[in-house]
């Protein structure tokens, strides 16, 4: 869902005259084909020991799972939260395996309806993992039944109406919820008080995803060389989904131009043609923070009006784009909206009025 909400920002965006080539690598770099998919799967840890990054997380889940399982009992559930591409998903694997149990994966805007629920429910065995991926977007009516099931187990499903009104009771075997959110604000407070165990997932470090990176390279059968996966870690906004895919198309440079070993050079040459500036930053990231500095003097503006002026969603915007500025310095949220920060002005070339603005950072 998030792939399809960053492509309708890229396909949606109004490029500047002679970037028509730009725009074609943008969109053949953030694009995921079936091959991509599968590949993203096969990078993907299958075991606490294998899983770099989010150490506190990943001591913390030990415990817990060394516990359960001496227990003989499903481990509590579990809610992820955190930006897209973080290792949600990756966890609830994890989990699953190691339980011993099978995961049965969905998202919040698949189950449309009740009955939907409890054909899931009821085809799960004792301590196999739901993993639910956008919880927060799960209708209301869905999740009033979900609550009774996290709890004791059992859901309570009415047919008919009036005087001919039954209650059916179905019982449940004990499982592990796996919610995965990136929205966590939205999450209503009875359901966020279910989960036993509650985990925010940040961005990684360079050092953690250049580990990511030359162990991605292995498994896709490439020579990279630690400057190289550094530059690559540098440019993935903190995010081990994005250093894979960036991998991957490096991957494909190399295998045309006849390369052994992928060195800084290539990693850099190729990364530059995708349009993946030395901060990460692509053609939209930049084009938001033009938007807010050209278009809005700097800021502070509203993310609706932002949004409008985009042409895009305001779920686009939080979502998928946001989050990194922010965490990389070159956004900052107010109570009068975003505004764009010193450093955004000094990426992008521009000259910062430190009079003007100086009342707002």
């Amino acid at each position: 869902m998030k792939n399809e909400a960053r492509q309708k920002l890229i396909k949606g965006s109004d490029l500047a005259p002679g970037q028509d080539d730009a725009r074609q690598k943008l969109l053949a770099a953030q694009a995921e084909t079936d091959e991509d998919i599968v590949l993203n799967i096969s990078l993907r840890p299958k075991r606490l020991p294998e899983f770099i990054g989010q150490k506190d997380i990943i001591d913390n889940l030990k415990i817990c799972l060394t516990a359960a399982k001496e227990r003989k009992e499903p481990l509590e559930h579990v809610l992820f939260s955190g930006p897209p591409g973080l290792g949600k998903t990756s966890l609830s694997h994890i989990i699953a395996h190691e339980m011993g149990t099978k995961v049965t994966a969905t998202s919040g805007p698949a189950i449309e309806r009740a009955g939907d629920l409890i054909g899931i429910l009821t085809n799960l065995e004792k301590g196999d993992i739901l993993f639910i991926d956008e919880i927060h977007r799960m209708s209301k009516v869905v999740e009033e039944f979900l609550y009774p099931a996290m709890e004791s187990f059992q859901i309570d499903f009415i047919i008919d109406k009036g005087p001919y009104a039954k209650t059916i009771k179905f019982n449940l075997k004990p499982f592990t919820l796996v919610g995965a959110t990136t929205r966590v604000g939205l999450l209503s407070e009875p359901l966020r008080a279910r989960f036993g165990m509650f985990y925010h997932l940040d961005f990684y470090s360079v050092e953690d995803l250049s580990k990511i990176v030359r162990h991605s390279a292995k498994i896709l059968g490439m020579e990279i060389d630690t400057e190289a996966s550094e530059e690559v870690a540098r440019r993935a906004r903190g995010t081990p989904r994005i250093a894979n895919r960036l991998l991957r198309r490096i991957r494909d440079y190399a295998q045309v131009q006849k390369m052994p070993k992928i060195n800084i050079a290539n990693a850099s040459k190729t990364l530059d043609d995708l349009g993946i500036d030395k901060a990460g930053l692509d053609a939209i990231d930049r084009k938001i923070l033009h938007m807010i500095i050209d278009g809005y003097k700097g800021g502070p503006v509203g993310v609706d009006s932002l949004a409008a002026s985009l042409n895009e969603e305001v779920d686009t915007i939080v979502d998928a784009i946001e989050p990194y500025l922010l965490k990389a310095g070159y956004l900052k949220r107010t109570s009068r909206g975003r505004l764009a920060t010193k450093l955004a002005f000094e990426h992008l070339g521009i000259a910062y009025n430190s009079e003007k603005q100086h009342e707002l950072f």
